[in-house]
């Protein structure tokens, strides 16, 4: 068994999210990904002087959306700042933010994994607040002339910052909070969050509480950057918890006598490097923008959102658990892949008459076939009413749960119904007193093994099984064996 180890880790997360919205938050140039460089913008957003913003309404409304589903409490009056910086990638000198008085402030999301034994446990969000977004630095150190481009494509993009409590305590909750915040932001059309796109980008603050006979020792808080995934977000947490113990270790540094830093993560080389010191939000200059009005939220702005939200994902698995006797982990599995699947899981059960074996058919042949295919639920070739009639059926015994799955294959591969599959192979029913009649003459054929069945010994009824399936192909061997030891009882 191993060791507790003698330090706590204490991790908060920055998560910047690009919103669903076709414009860029200032301006009027397209947010598309994908087009050359530096061909969707405009003067607003490459900062030519004179030109004024003007806010995009809809960037506020989904950011809004996010805010009051995590829980936030929801300010009536917010404004924009500039944060001031130089860097080539954001043209102006500064980045309209928001810095004391963001849009929401104090909220929560819930974060739970009973296969790992994490949770139900809440995460604190500080604040989420709306900015626009800087354009892309192109590095080429690795080939080429190891010169540096600029693509402006993404500045002024709208930008939803979100920012936890140091409340992660260890890097498996980390990736749990950013896979529910991401369920969450994707339920409630906020956002793709594409990391491979950079429309979800995250950075993480992370030190470590020793314990020592002293008392408890704080490291420097280190901010590591460069995470393209969750599970690199996992990963780099793990090493730089390990890499702050050992330095510690060597160097007796502290929270007291050493200043923040930031470092990247090299995923080639499985490690963190240091890039830089970490500023301090004195050196950003806040202060108002004097181009931008504030923004007043009303109340009946607020309850108009909150009614839109629908049923959020924890609600949803929740509700799976319970009126369809599902476990924690089948109902996660089902929700995590959006509401579509989850409506066609509802219908199927629904149909069926049973929710535990509709999810183990979405989860052993339906999601098998969107992978397989890679395609959405909503082009799935058969439909859930459909699939819940055979279900329905291999549940009144009339095929097998095998000669069910093989029937809902031939479906998917021709494209065909579920009753035009069945008569394509040729698959009858056979009805329940003319399998009664088989089982009979099966049993006077068969006296050796009737004999050994009297006797307590049911061995032998495998072979009847296998002689009524090569008489009739389309019996239920279940019900062949049920019927066998029913009519063998009724002889005495």
């Amino acid at each position: 068994m191993n060791e507790p180890l003698p330090y706590t880790i204490v991790i908060g997360l920055e998560v910047h999210v690009q919103l669903l919205t076709e414009s860029k938050m200032f301006c009027g140039c397209s947010t598309r990904f994908g087009a050359p460089p530096n061909t969707q913008t405009c003067p607003v957003c490459i900062g030519m002087p004179g030109t004024l913003p003007v806010m995009n309404r809809r960037a506020f409304e989904l950011a809004l959306r996010a805010a009051i589903a995590l829980n936030c409490e929801i300010p009536r009056f917010t404004k924009w700042d500039r944060k001031n910086y130089y860097y080539p990638d954001l043209p102006k000198g500064y980045q309209i933010s928001q810095y004391d008085l963001p849009m929401s402030r104090d909220g929560r999301l819930t974060i739970h994994d009973p296969r790992s034994g994490i949770g139900p446990k809440d995460i604190g969000i500080i604040r989420a607040h709306l900015e626009e977004d800087a354009g892309k630095s192109m590095h080429d150190e690795a080939a080429g002339r190891a010169d540096s481009r600029i693509d402006l494509n993404r500045a002024g993009t709208p930008l939803l910052e979100i920012v936890s409590r140091p409340d992660l305590r260890s890097p498996a909750e980390a990736k749990l909070f950013l896979t529910e915040l991401k369920l969450l932001l994707n339920y409630l059309q906020v956002s793709d969050c594409n990391m491979q796109e950079g429309s979800l980008r995250v950075d993480a603050n992370i030190n470590l509480h020793i314990d020592t006979p002293e008392g408890k020792i704080a490291t420097p808080i280190v901010e590591v950057k460069n995470m393209n995934s969750f599970r690199a977000v996992e990963r780099a947490l793990a090493y730089e918890a390990e890499r702050q113990f050992d330095q510690w270790r060597e160097t007796g540094r502290t929270r007291e006598n050493t200043p923040k830093s930031t470092r990247g993560w090299d995923e080639q080389r499985q490690a963190t490097y240091l890039q830089r010191s970490k500023e301090e939000s004195s050196d950003y200059r806040y202060l108002p923008d004097p181009d931008l009005a504030p923004v007043v939220v009303s109340e009946e702005q607020y309850e108009t959102v909150r009614r839109s939200l629908g049923e959020l994902p924890a609600d949803l698995r929740r509700r799976l658990q319970d009126e369809y006797q599902l476990t924690y982990y089948d109902a996660d599995v089902i929700v995590s892949q959006g509401r579509p699947l989850a409506a066609y899981f509802e219908q199927l059960a629904q149909t069926c008459g049973d929710g535990k074996t509709a999810g183990n058919w979405v989860q052993q042949d339906v999601l098998r076939t969107l992978n397989e295919r890679n395609i959405g639920i909503e082009q799935f070739p058969v439909a859930a009413a459909e699939l819940g009639g055979l279900i329905a059926r291999v549940r009144r015994g009339e095929f097998t749960t095998s000669r069910g799955r093989e029937i809902l294959a031939a479906a998917i591969e021709s494209g065909r119904s579920i009753d035009a599959a069945i008569a394509q192979m040729g698959i009858v029913a056979v009805d329940d007193s003319e399998l009664r009649d088989l089982c009979r003459r099966l049993l006077d054929a068969n006296p050796k093994i009737v004999a050994e069945c009297r006797a307590g010994n049911l061995k032998g009824l495998g072979a009847l099984v296998g002689q009524a399936k090569k008489q009739n192909p389309n019996v239920n061997p279940a019900r062949v064996r049920e019927l066998c030891e029913q009519l063998i009882a009724e002889q005495g």
